[in-house]
């Protein structure tokens, strides 16, 4: 049973579409990669998912036992929260607050996790640090680890490599890529990075005026892929 099923959604504004006719389904252990134009709707889509907004029409649905509360996000950053003034601990805890119902309060157990998912991302000796101390790669491991506070299935991630340096970039790509291969966490990844996406996703869905979805190796022999992949310069 897939972990998501999208089908023929229509996402917009005010009632204007923006993106129609969107259908999908992501099974555990895809990495999906979410290519197209710069505002042809990736993170109207990656919102609606989250259920943070409401389609224009269509459905979404989560399947496999995994509930909305369940999906570990990792959002584009604006420079205010850049600079937000908490620990780095504090920020990861956050991410237990899917789990907590009705509990004023934190657990045990979640302070545990954040503890582990902290250590996962080689963060111990940053864990007092306030957030807007830490440089750009280490805010997106801390993001990374919140995430991972909120689920052990799907990770959506919008722009994660957004602004960072090569040698950083890298090393938050191989990150990514052991959580899906070897931890079997669900990516869905909306990147510019075409090259990246190439190198990594399993499925591709790309989104403009042109809706296609399917495995990477489809995607580098359509039509639509091979042209937005000549408009990018990346090679095959």
């Amino acid at each position: 049973m897939a972990l998501l099923t999208c089908r023929d959604l229509s996402l917009g504004y005010e009632g204007k579409a923006i993106l129609q006719h969107v259908s999908f389904e992501v099974n555990a252990g895809d990495y999906l990669c979410i290519v197209g134009e710069n505002g042809s709707g990736k993170t109207t889509l990656m919102k609606t998912i989250l259920g943070l907004r409401k389609p224009l029409s269509g459905t979404v649905a989560t399947g496999d036992g995994l509930r909305q509360s369940e999906i570990g996000y990792l959002p584009q950053q604006t420079l205010v929260q850049r600079d937000f003034p908490a620990s780095v601990k504090e920020i990861v805890l956050s991410g237990c607050q899917g789990r907590q119902g009705m509990r004023p309060f934190y657990s045990r157990a979640d302070r545990e996790l954040a503890k582990e998912n902290i250590r996962r991302m080689g963060l111990e000796a940053l864990a007092n640090r306030c957030y807007r101390e830490l440089s750009g790669g280490q805010q997106q491991r801390v993001l990374l680890a919140r995430a991972l506070c909120a689920t052990r299935k799907l990770l959506l991630l919008d722009e994660p490599v957004a602004g960072l340096d090569p040698k950083v970039t890298a090393e938050m790509y191989a990150i990514i890529r052991s959580l899906n291969r070897q931890e079997g966490i669900t990516v869905i990844m909306i990147s510019h990075d075409l090259g990246a996406a190439l190198a990594h996703a399993t499925h591709i869905l790309h989104i403009g005026s042109t809706v296609y979805y399917g495995t990477r190796q489809d995607y580098l022999s359509s039509p639509v892929g091979k042209a937005f992949l000549q408009q990018g310069g990346v090679s095959q």
